[in-house]
């Protein structure tokens, strides 16, 4: 999930994703695309504001 008040839209975790699985939305905000996500967590580690979370299917956390 990414917190789109925290998120600055630099594109940091877009380019680093290996499955392509988040893209820009129409409001300039980047999205999960959860089908495809493989939650590896290379989005979280670069994202600069820690505006990214990996959501696993029973509990919500923060990887580091």
């Amino acid at each position: 999930m990414i917190d789109k008040n925290k998120c600055i839209a630099c594109g940091s975790c877009v380019s680093v994703c290996p499955v392509n699985a988040i893209e820009f939305e129409a409001d300039g905000k980047p999205q999960i695309i959860k089908e495809k996500c493989i939650k590896c967590g290379s989005c979280v580690a670069i994202c600069p504001t820690q505006a990214i979370t990996i959501n696993d299917d029973k509990e919500s956390k923060k990887l580091t």
